[in-house]
């Protein structure tokens, strides 16, 4: 019997109901992240290189961003960016769970910055934080009209950030079990030539579910950034 394109979203208990394949892949990633952060060696090694990239380019940005004020969030950011990649790309190896695709997990988190960026913002600008659902030079008249649509826009970031990831990456691994199913049932049926085909497409997407897992962790990364600013600038 064949297994449902969807098996691969399902949490399975792993030990005694403590440990499910969702938290297992976290431990696991954090474990990756504290080995990859663990280089001190006087000549880099390539994954030494890699970090220093990571850490110049996500220092530049929240700088050039946020000001030297905004460089607070840099261990958070980049701390956050390091867990989507893991992640995201441990989740494509055969038999591993991708914590990205629930949208519980990547809506929960988007949900939790949202609320950060709120209080932080409350705490540092008080009553003028929420001069941010006014746009400026707008006519006084339209400002009840202005105030909702600015609201559900500021409230649904956190749905946006939450579901774009776990949509992406969802789609990707459903494109994966689809063409893996095509393959393995025209070999089971001796169509070897034309079984080729899906394997091929099989191999380009791999590369290009990599370049997403990194992307997608970076835009999720990037947009809690600029959410950050809120915190730091007056509207």
């Amino acid at each position: 019997m064949i297994a449902s394109y969807f098996d691969q979203f399902i949490i399975i208990n792993v030990f005694m109901g403590f440990l499910t394949s969702s938290s297992m892949m976290l431990l696991f990633s954090l474990l990756f992240i504290y080995l990859f952060f663990n280089g001190k060696w006087l000549i880099p090694t390539r994954w030494q290189v890699i970090m220093e990239l990571v850490y110049v380019h996500w220092s530049g940005l929240l700088k050039d961003s946020l000001g030297s004020k905004g460089m607070k969030y840099f261990p958070f950011i980049v701390g956050l960016f390091s867990l989507f990649v893991w992640l995201n790309v441990l989740g494509l190896f055969p038999y591993v769970f991708t914590v990205g695709t629930h949208i519980v997990v990547t809506f929960g988190i988007s949900f939790s910055i949202l609320t950060v960026v709120t209080i932080l913002g409350i705490k540092n600008f008080k009553a003028d934080f929420f001069s941010l659902l006014m746009p400026q030079g707008a006519p006084i008249a339209l400002a009840p009209l202005l105030v909702i649509i600015e609201t559900a826009s500021y409230l649904s970031r956190a749905v946006s950030l939450g579901v774009r990831l776990a949509a992406n990456l969802s789609a990707g691994h459903l494109l994966f079990a689809i063409l893996a199913s095509f393959g393995f049932q025209m070999i089971m049926n001796d169509y070897f030539l034309l079984s080729l085909f899906p394997i091929a497409i099989m191999v380009f997407i791999t590369i290009l579910e990599i370049a997403v897992a990194v992307i997608q962790a970076y835009v999720f990364c990037l947009l809690t950034s600029i959410y950050l600013e809120d915190t730091l600038k007056a509207h």
